[in-house]
């Protein structure tokens, strides 16, 4: 039986990783997309990709857009908070535009 998400005009946002590349050579892109969308089916908006091949793995996001869509109650992956995590943004409040640093 599946769930449906969508309360009173509200949709469940993920952001997740969408497969590219070839066949044994996988890349990923971070994307926000709908959750009722397929994997690497519609999306949102696309953030930063990932390289796990790669010597040493390259990840590549845009902070202020990750920022932005987690701000919006955007819900990410178990692999995209590890991998949110390893650039740095999670656990950090998004910092107001006047702010500065001491």
């Amino acid at each position: 039986m599946r769930v449906h998400t969508e309360v009173l005009g509200q949709v469940a946002v993920k952001i997740r990783l969408k497969r590219v590349g070839a066949k044994k050579e996988p890349m990923f892109r971070l994307v926000v997309a709908d959750s009722r969308f397929p994997r690497d089916g519609r999306f949102i908006e696309e953030i930063g990709y990932y390289h796990p091949t790669a010597n040493p793995p390259v990840l590549s996001v845009r902070e202020d857009r990750a920022r932005a869509w987690l701000a919006q109650g955007a819900q990410p992956s178990g692999t995209v908070r590890a991998l949110l995590k390893r650039a740095g943004l999670t656990g950090r409040p998004a910092k107001d535009a006047g702010e500065t640093g001491t």
